[in-house]
């Protein structure tokens, strides 16, 4: 199974090994797409896409993602990134330049519940989500037999509000061994410290079990059920100090009615979250994401 994985990720870097990807946000003013269009004709890259949004009713912001190829790429990876240098401080840019073939390497995070990490799993295995899954770490046992089953090292380390600055001690120093990009929290049933947020800016996607900001906290599907609600959903986001307030990155929903009970709704939700979280993670990868404050641009 895995080298069947492996041999997916090697083609796939084979077949990007030219292709590079700006994302960029900045003050909208005139000339921006054409400095940009003719930095790349001086390398000789294609424009493969182009997505770009403006708030000029707004605030003025410009927001771009460009996907290119370039002959040259390989070699010439540096100095192109070096050289944007100058027309991103001519337009204010924040910006970066990432490369497809660079798989970014992520690390989920899980408790009992495996209906989201099952999913993440399956996409990986048939090829829809490109990334390296080098480590899954739980505060329970249940994820064990089906991580090992991929050969993905799997870590145990009990949690609690009572050792929780020491379990996520340990939890940094195993992400930082194995060089983890990207933290997804597949219904991990634990709250995060500041400190460790604050270490991974937009770099942890959490699902959430309702549509947010409707029902926030645990618990969500008994106060939905409560409520007669004809609607529940689920959300995903990157994490931040706020709780499930972070940056909203995808959302779907269901209708549901009096013939659902909890346990049916759960069921539902299930569903929902398994294919909303899958997307995230897929366009995060994929460099579609650019975060402005406590929103998502998704190209």
């Amino acid at each position: 199974m895995t080298r069947d994985i492996d041999t997916q990720l090697q083609q796939y870097k084979i077949q990007r090994k030219n292709r590079g990807c700006l994302l960029i946000r900045c003050p909208d003013q005139p000339g921006i797409i054409a400095s940009i269009s003719r930095f790349l004709f001086q390398y000789n890259a294609n424009i493969i896409e182009s997505s770009q949004y403006s708030t000029n009713h707004e605030s003025g912001n410009f927001f771009i993602r460009i996907e290119f190829d370039c002959p040259s790429l390989p070699d010439q990876k540096e100095e192109i990134k070096t050289r944007f240098l100058g027309i991103a401080e001519k337009f204010s840019m924040e910006w970066k330049m990432t490369f497809p073939s660079d798989v970014k390497r992520m690390s989920i995070f899980v408790s009992k519940e495996l209906h989201c990490i099952r999913e993440l799993l399956f996409e990986w295995q048939s090829g829809d989500l490109m990334t390296d899954i080098v480590l899954v770490i739980s505060n329970h046992e249940d994820a064990r037999e089906l991580v090992e089953s991929f050969d993905i090292p799997f870590v145990h380390i009990p949690a609690s509000r009572e050792n929780r600055q020491d379990v996520e001690t340990h939890q940094m120093k195993l992400l930082e061994a194995y060089a983890v990009e990207l933290i997804v929290l597949a219904r991990y049933m634990q709250i995060l410290t500041p400190a460790f947020v604050e270490a991974n800016p937009n770099r942890i996607i959490n699902i959430h079990h309702s549509f947010l900001p409707a029902f926030v906290g645990a618990r969500p599907y008994d106060r939905a059920y409560q409520r007669g609600v004809k609607l529940i959903g689920a959300t995903s986001h990157y994490v931040t100090n706020d709780l499930d307030e972070g940056p909203i990155i995808e959302q779907d929903t269901m209708r549901v009615d009096h013939r659902d009970n909890i346990d049916g709704m759960k069921k539902i939700g299930r569903s929902i979250e398994r294919s909303v979280l899958a997307r995230s993670v897929k366009w995060h990868l994929e460099d579609r994401i650019i975060v402005d404050g406590n929103k998502t641009i998704v190209f």
